[in-house]
Formats: C-alpha cells, sequence, structure tokens
C-alpha cells in the first residue's frame, strides 16, 4: 500500500501544489487551496477499487430497483424522532448545529441513553468527546439522571480527536451510535493543517462516513455555528451528510426548536420543540401552544398568527411596536422574520390600506424565540402595525393567516382548515383568512371565520369596524359646482 501524503489543490481549478499559497497560480483564486490527503494507488488497487465501472455495467429499469431496507433506532425522544423522520436510520451520517450553549451535546447524551436504554440491550453508543475531558461528560451525565440502572455502561466515552483512533474503537466495539463533539475538533494524522481547517474538517468526516456506511453504524457529527450562523466549516461537509439538524432558540429564554434542513430519510418540514430544564431539554407535550403570551388585558400590536410548520399546526404571537421616528431615517428592525417581508407589507399598508408608516420606527417580534418564515405570516404581521399605530388592540380571541400581494390583496395557504381546527381548540373564537383559500370547511365548531379579500377590509374587521386609514388617509377630490366655477371667474 502506498504511503499517503497531502497536497493543496484547488477548489476552482483543480490544480496541486506542495505548499499553501494565498493565491492560486493557476486560475488565479484567492483562498481556494485546501490541504487534502493524496495517496497514489497501485494496479490491483485501482481495479478492486470500491465503485469500479467494467465493461458489463448496464443500466436497470427503475422498476426493478431493489428498495434498500433503512433500519431505524428510536432515540427515546418523540421530538427529535419526528425530525429524523422516525428514528435514526443504522449507516446513516447526521451534522448537528447550534449555537455554543444552546443545548446540543445535552441532547445528544440524552439520545445515547435512549438508545442504551431502550428495548435492545445489546446497544451500545460510543461518545467522543474533543472538547470536554470523560469526566466532563459523566458530571453532565449524572446532573441529567443518565447513570441509573444499565444506561451507565452501555455508553462509552473515548476523549480523542484523532480519526484514526476513533475509527479503530468503532470498528473494534461496533456500536449502534458513534457521536463526535464537535467535528472541528478532530484532526488527521496526514494533514498538518490545524483542527479546525477546511481540509482536516472535510477529511474527517469522510472518513468518519466510511465507517458509517460500511459498518452500518449511525454517526452524529457536533457542528460549530459561524457568525452568520451557519455551520461552520465547507459547504461540503453539509453536502456530504445525509441529515442536517440544527438546534435553535432564545438563549435567554428555555424553548428550543429542533430543525431539518436536509433529511435524506424523511421529510424537512417537521419541527421538534423543547423546554431546557435542570434536567436537560424535555418534550413540550402541548407545541401549538408554547409559543403564545399571556397578557393581563387587550395589548395593542398582538396578534395571534395560525401557522404551519409540516404537518404540526403552531400557534405564534405577533408583535409589532409602531413609534414616531425621532430623526433620520426610520428604523426597521425584525426578530424571527424575513426583514424583507416587512419592509413589503409596510409599503403595501401605505399605497393601499391608507396607513403610512415612513416616518415611524418599526419594530417586530415573534415571541418565544420561533422563526417562521411561510407567507402565512403577512396578514397578521399588518395588523399587528396597524394594531399598534392606532393604539387600538384587536379584537378579543383573534387568529389570522394569509398572504398579502403586492396589490393589497389576500392569498391563500395550505392547510387553514388544520390551522383553524387548532385555534379552535386553544378557545380561539374569531379567524380572519382569505376568501380564496382552499381545503377550509363551512365551519368550524367554536369559531366565526371571516373570508376577506383585501388588506384593507380585514384591518376593519379585526380593528372592531374601525377605518384603517384614519387622519392619515389622502382625502378625496370634491365634485366641481356652478359655486365654484363662478368664483373662479
Amino acid at each position: 500500500m502506498a504511503r499517503a501524503s497531502s497536497r493543496y489543490v484547488c477548489q476552482s481549478c483543480g490544480e496541486t501544489f506542495l505548499r499553501w499559497e494565498g493565491q492560486c497560480r493557476n486560475c488565479s483564486g484567492w483562498n481556494t487551496l485546501v490541504e487534502t490527503v493524496i495517496r497514489a494507488r497501485s494496479r490491483a488497487e485501482k481495479a478492486a477499487r470500491p465503485g469500479a465501472v467494467g465493461p458489463t455495467a448496464a443500466a436497470v429499469p427503475l422498476s426493478e430497483v431493489g428498495a434498500a431496507a433503512a433500519e431505524r433506532v428510536s432515540v427515546g425522544i418523540g421530538e427529535l424522532d419526528r425530525v429524523l423522520g422516525g428514528g435514526l436510520v443504522l449507516g446513516s451520517l447526521v451534522l448537528l448545529g447550534g449555537e455554543p450553549g444552546v443545548g446540543k451535546s445535552t441532547l445528544l447524551l440524552q439520545a445515547a441513553a435512549g438508545i442504551a436504554g431502550g428495548t435492545d440491550p445489546a446497544r451500545l453508543v460510543l461518545y467522543v468527546t474533543g472538547e470536554e475531558s470523560a469526566a466532563q461528560v459523566r458530571l453532565r451525565a449524572a446532573r441529567l439522571g443518565l447513570m441509573d440502572g444499565a444506561t451507565g455502561s452501555a455508553i462509552a466515552i473515548l476523549a480523542d480527536g484523532e480519526v484514526g483512533r476513533i475509527t479503530e474503537v468503532a470498528r473494534a466495539t461496533r456500536p449502534s451510535l458513534v457521536i463526535v463533539d464537535s467535528i472541528q475538533t478532530t484532526t488527521v494524522d496526514e494533514l498538518d493543517g490545524p483542527a479546525g481547517s477546511v481540509g482536516q474538517v472535510r477529511e474527517s468526516a469522510l472518513r468518519l462516513m466510511d465507517v458509517a456506511k460500511g459498518e452500518g453504524m449511525a454517526v452524529i457529527l457536533v457542528g460549530h455555528v459561524t457568525k452568520d450562523g451557519s455551520i461552520a466549516g465547507p459547504k461540503t461537509l453539509e453536502h456530504l451528510v445525509d441529515a442536517v439538524l440544527d438546534l435553535g432558540g432564545d438563549r435567554s429564554g428555555v424553548l428550543r426548536v429542533l430543525r431539518a434542513s436536509k433529511n435524506r430519510f424523511g421529510s424537512t418540514e417537521e419541527i421538534g420543540v423543547f423546554e431546557l430544564g435542570e434536567r436537560g431539554l424535555a418534550e413540550v407535550a402541548d407545541p401549538a401552544r408554547a409559543f403564545l403570551v399571556e397578557h393581563e388585558g387587550p395589548a395593542p400590536g398582538s396578534v395571534v398568527a395560525a401557522t404551519m410548520e409540516g404537518t404540526r399546526p403552531l400557534l405564534v404571537e405577533v408583535q409589532a411596536l409602531v413609534a414616531p421616528a425621532g430623526y433620520g431615517t426610520a428604523a426597521r428592525r425584525v426578530s424571527g422574520m424575513d426583514a424583507n417581508r416587512l419592509a413589503l407589507i409596510i409599503a403595501v399598508l401605505g399605497r393601499k390600506a391608507g396607513i403610512s408608516l415612513g416616518a415611524h420606527d418599526v419594530y417586530a417580534n415573534l415571541a418565544g424565540g420561533l422563526e417562521v418564515t411561510e407567507p402565512g405570516l403577512d396578514l397578521p404581521l399588518a395588523l399587528a402595525m396597524a394594531s399598534s399605530l392606532r393604539d387600538v388592540p384587536v379584537l378579543p380571541g383573534l387568529v389570522a393567516v394569509g398572504e398579502v400581494g403586492l396589490l393589497g390583496e389576500l392569498r391563500g395557504v395550505a392547510g387553514v382548515d388544520r390551522r383553524l381546527r387548532e385555534a379552535a381548540r386553544l378557545g380561539f373564537t374569531v379567524a380572519i383568512v382569505p376568501q380564496a383559500s382552499r381545503g377550509v370547511g363551512p365551519e368550524v365548531p367554536g369559531l366565526r371565520v371571516h373570508r376577506v379579500t383585501n388588506l384593507r377590509e380585514a384591518i376593519r374587521l379585526a380593528l372592531g369596524g374601525e377605518d384603517p386609514g384614519g387622519v392619515s388617509r389622502r382625502p378625496t377630490a370634491q365634485p366641481r359646482t356652478a359655486a365654484h366655477e363662478s368664483s373662479r371667474t
């Protein structure tokens, strides 16, 4: 077997260099050289390499392709199983990202305990830690109450960061799950770059993927998050893995939301909701109610929106604060929603509903730290801004959903019937939805549904019949009379 060595390969043109350089001399690209393991193959290795295409290879009809059986293992956490698509698939490679301190290690340690303490006593878990010592991991497990029974002996801790030793231990012990915390702390001996560099992260992930696919064990990698909110490391890392999970939430709050931005074995629309406590992350029993805020009385600028996350309807409070701008350009601040969508709704309110916000600061927020990007949030956001500007609360027990078009019309969104039934279950009595909504039944028990066609009508209904334009509406021209004509002469 030929000895492996490292070279710096340009990611743009593929040119190879012996040393790192800031600019590729072939394509003139900057910062494109990445350290890569290069190993010359012998003729026997080339002939026996996996995936080699022989002369007898032929295309196979799709109907004759056998379906690969994906064996799933429940992690013992219903919300995590839901996001994964029904459980963790053996032989898969999963990447979990999140900000520091959000609860990634806690969630994975609980998942390890769920697999180790499941119905199959032969399930073993290998927990590889490169950031903490084995004693620190044991202290966290004791604090979470995971040391009772056979769970403590079924989870093996390996405090090492070299991928070669990690793969050797994994092949020797053959666990069902390997957790690597984190991929930015692992290294490959053949590479000279520091831990966390692009070459180290990519090569480490490739070797761990070989172990997952070849040995039939699930591997979960923990990834750090950069300042812009993306998972640190090369973008090819996200293309390499089978699933990319993101654990987010307000660090000052207690709610955590788990999403899947990529999942080869399930849907990417499902979310998991957890509550952070002394015993780790606990599943929220009623996620639809988790993001609602209790108010002592009517609150201007607050509207409840009926959103849909995958197959799960969630009700979230949209809060808006509109105040006169002191000087300079009016401020626009958002949290949990798209800032460009806020600017569009402000423009539509000024042109089509007679509510001018050009000289006002606008602050919009989703309560509970949830992030929503669906267009059904447009109408609740517009109602919240109109309510805050007029200092008039919306109707008691109101829930709204709908997309706002550039002409001020309301467009339908998917799953309105499920959203409204969930709102009725939680005690809401009034709903405003677009007239063009499809899938809405003739009536929802306990809920009075108003179907409207435009934004101005929706604001009038939400504010209890008050004219949305108010004094800020442009006055209409008076018809000419004989007195006007005589006065001009």
